[in-house]
C-alpha cells in the first residue's frame, strides 16, 4: 500500500523521506533544471566521409537533438590533440583539431545550436594537458629549476641515481604515476608526475602563471558564445605539496577512480572554482545569462560534492552516486535522499547523469545476469531521473537504448587503459562506438554516402536494431520514451525545481510525488505490485494495465494528493 509520510518522518530505510530545497528568489536560471544531450563528436555523425565524427556532423544533427526536446549540449574536446586520450591530452586549449573541423565551424555550431534554443556547453581539460603541448615541451628543454619545469611536477627521483620514482603513486590508467625525463643533454634526469598516462602531464596549479592561463581560455571560448564549460576531473589540479608515499599508491588504478587522498581534493582547489565563477558571472552581468561551470566531481559522499556547488563555486556537479548504483530500492533512495539533503541543500540542483563516456551502458549495467531485464531497468532508470528535482545529462544513444559493445577485438580497441594494462575490465571503447543513424549494414548512416571509410570503432550488425530512423518511427522505442518524458517535464509545474515527497511502499519499490501532484513509482522488483493510483499513467516504460505497476517498470500518474 502507498501512503505519504508526514514531513520529516523516517521509513524503512532510515532516510528522511521529505526533501525541501533551498528558495530560489526571481526566476530560475536555465540551467537549474536543464536536461543536457552529451555528444562525443567522434562518434555522433561523420561529415567528411573519414570514419571520424566532426563538427560539421554535430552541426547536422542539431535538428534530431532539437525533436528530442532537451536544452542543450556538452561537446566532448575537440582541441588539437595527439588523441593518445581522445581529446583529453589538450595540445592547444583556444583551437579546433582538423580532425574535427576549424573555428570557423565551431561558430556554426554555437549559431545554429542557438537558433534552436539549445544551449552549448563545452568540455575544458584543466588537470593536465599533453606532452605535446608548447607548455610542456619547453620544460623539457629549459631543464630542471627552470620556471617552465614549475609548470608541472618534475622532482629528482630517489635512490643512489635517482633511478626509483619520487613517491609510490600509481596512476588511474595503470603503470607508475611518474616517468623519466632524458635531459638536454643527453642524461638520465628529472621524473614528473601523470595521474592518468605519460602523455597527459599533471599541471602545478600552485604556479600563478596556470591559473592566469585557463581564465584566458575560459574567455576565449566565452567571447565565441559557449553557454558553460563541464569541467575534467574537477576535484583534481592540486596534490599534496609535499608529494609524500601514500598508505594505499594502488587505490586509483585498482578503482580506475580518484581515491588517493594526497592526490585528489584538496583544499585549495575551491579557489581555483571562486575564481571561475567570478569569470562566469561577470559576463552575465553584461546580459543577464549565466553561463555554466559544471564539474566531474568524483569525490566519496553526496556532502563532499556539496563543497564544490556553494553559491560562489561551480554552479553544478555531476552526482555518480546513482548511476553508481546497483538496481536496488533501499539504495536508489539512499542516494537520492543524501543527494537532496546535501547538494540542494546549499542552493544548487543536483545534476543527475545515468551514463557518460566513461562508463558501461545503463542497458548492459542493468542486466548483469538476468538479458532483456536491463532494457527494461534503463527504461525504468530514465523516467525516474526525469522526474527528480535538478538537471539531468543523456549521453549520446541512451535515447536509443543502446548496449554496450562487449566483443570488439583486441587489436582496435583505443583505450589508453587497454594500451596501459591488457585489461580488458575498465575498458570505455564499448560505449563510445559511433551511433547508428540509418540502413541495416555498417556505417549506419554514420558517414557519409559514397564514402570508403570505415566507423573509427566496428559496429556491430545488431546495431540496425537501433537506429535513429528506426527509433524515431517506433512509438515504443527508447527515443519516444526519453522524448515523452522530457515534453512531460517542460510542462508539467514545478516539476524541474521544488519539493520531493517520499510515499511509503513496499521494500522493492520508490514513490514520490512531484509539482503539482506528479506521482512517479519506480518497481525494482521483478514481480507486479499495485500501483500508486487506480487511473491508466500519463506515461510508463512499458506496458502498465491500471492499477498495476509490472516489475522493472515506472510510470508517472497526475494526482493531487493533500499535503502531509
Amino acid at each position: 500500500m502507498f501512503a505519504a509520510l508526514p514531513e520529516g518522518s523516517t521509513d524503512q530505510h532510515n532516510a528522511v523521506r521529505t526533501v525541501r530545497e533551498i528558495p530560489v528568489q526571481g526566476a530560475a536560471p536555465w540551467w537549474r533544471d536543464a536536461v543536457v544531450y552529451q555528444i562525443y563528436v567522434r562518434s555522433f555523425l561523420d561529415s567528411t566521409g573519414d570514419g571520424i565524427g566532426d563538427l560539421a556532423g554535430v552541426r547536422t544533427g542539431l535538428p534530431y537533438v532539437r525533436k528530442l526536446g532537451v536544452d542543450g549540449i556538452w561537446l566532448s574536446p575537440f582541441y588539437p590533440s595527439p588523441q593518445h586520450d581522445h581529446g583529453y591530452d589538450v595540445s592547444d586549449y583556444c583551437d579546433v583539431d582538423p580532425l574535427y573541423g576549424d573555428l570557423t565551424e565551431f561558430g556554426l555550431v554555437v549559431d545554429e545550436a542557438h537558433q534552436l534554443g539549445l544551449k552549448v556547453i563545452v568540455d575544458i581539460v584543466p588537470n593536465h594537458c599533453s606532452s605535446a603541448h608548447p607548455w610542456f615541451r619547453q620544460a623539457l628543454a629549459a631543464g630542471p629549476g627552470s620556471p617552465e619545469r614549475a609548470r608541472f611536477h618534475f622532482a629528482d627521483g630517489r635512490g643512489e641515481n635517482g633511478d626509483e620514482p619520487p613517491n609510490n603513486w600509481r596512476a588511474m590508467f595503470g603503470g607508475p604515476a611518474w616517468s623519466r625525463v632524458r635531459e638536454p643533454d643527453g642524461s638520465l634526469g628529472q621524473w614528473y608526475l601523470h595521474l592518468f598516462t605519460p602523455e597527459q602531464p599533471d599541471l602545478n596549479w600552485r604556479v600563478p602563471s596556470v591559473g592566469d592561463y585557463f581564465e584566458q581560455v575560459l574567455r576565449f571560448w566565452l567571447d565565441r558564445g559557449v553557454d558553460g564549460f563541464r569541467i575534467d576531473v574537477a576535484a583534481g589540479l592540486f596534490r599534496h605539496p609535499e608529494l609524500p608515499d601514500s598508505p594505499d599508491p594502488a587505490a586509483d588504478e585498482r578503482t580506475r577512480d580518484s581515491v588517493n587522498p594526497l592526490a585528489w581534493n584538496q583544499p585549495e582547489v575551491h579557489e581555483v572554482w571562486r575564481r571561475w565563477r567570478a569569470v562566469c558571472d561577470s559576463y552575465a552581468a553584461r546580459d543577464g545569462a549565466d553561463r555554466l561551470l559544471v564539474g566531474e566531481v568524483s569525490v566519496r559522499t553526496a556532502a563532499d560534492q556539496a563543497a564544490y556547488v556553494r553559491p560562489d563555486e561551480l554552479h553544478q556537479a555531476f552526482f555518480f552516486h546513482m548511476l553508481s548504483a546497483p538496481w536496488d530500492a533501499a539504495t536508489f533512495h539512499q542516494v537520492i535522499s543524501d543527494a537532496l539533503r546535501d547538494i540542494a541543500g546549499t542552493g544548487s540542483t543536483v545534476t543527475w547523469v545515468l551514463n557518460n563516456h566513461d562508463q558501461i551502458r545503463t542497458v548492459t549495467r542493468y542486466a548483469g545476469d538476468e538479458g532483456l531485464v536491463g532494457a527494461q531497468r534503463a527504461r525504468a532508470a530514465a523516467l525516474l531521473m526525469l522526474a527528480l528535482p535538478g538537471s539531468a545529462y543523456i549521453y549520446q544513444g541512451e535515447e536509443l537504448g543502446l548496449p554496450e559493445v562487449i566483443d570488439l577485438p583486441d587489436e582496435v580497441l583505443t583505450d589508453p587503459i587497454f594500451r596501459r594494462t591488457g585489461s580488458r575490465q575498465y575498458v570505455r571503447d564499448g560505449c563510445r562506438v559511433p551511433l547508428p543513424w540509418s540502413g541495416h549494414a555498417s556505417p549506419f548512416g554514420f558517414t557519409n554516402a559514397g564514402s570508403s571509410a570505415v566507423p573509427w570503432l566496428p559496429q556491430p550488425q545488431w546495431f540496425a536494431e537501433h537506429t535513429t530512423d528506426r527509433a524515431l518511427s517506433d512509438p515504443g522505442s527508447f527515443w519516444h520514451l526519453y522524448r515523452d518524458g522530457l515534453e512531460l517535464r517542460r510542462r508539467l509545474s514545478g516539476l524541474g525545481e521544488g519539493p520531493l515527497r517520499w510515499l511509503e511502499t513496499p521494500p522493492y519499490v520508490l514513490a514520490f510525488v512531484r509539482g503539482d501532484g506528479l506521482v512517479c513509482a519506480v518497481n525494482f522488483g521483478n514481480e507486479p505490485v499495485p500501483a500508486p493510483v487506480a487511473d491508466a499513467p500519463l506515461l510508463a516504460s512499458g506496458p502498465c494495465p491500471p492499477g498495476m505497476l509490472p516489475g522493472n517498470s515506472a510510470a508517472w500518474w497526475a494526482l493531487d494528493l493533500p499535503s502531509a
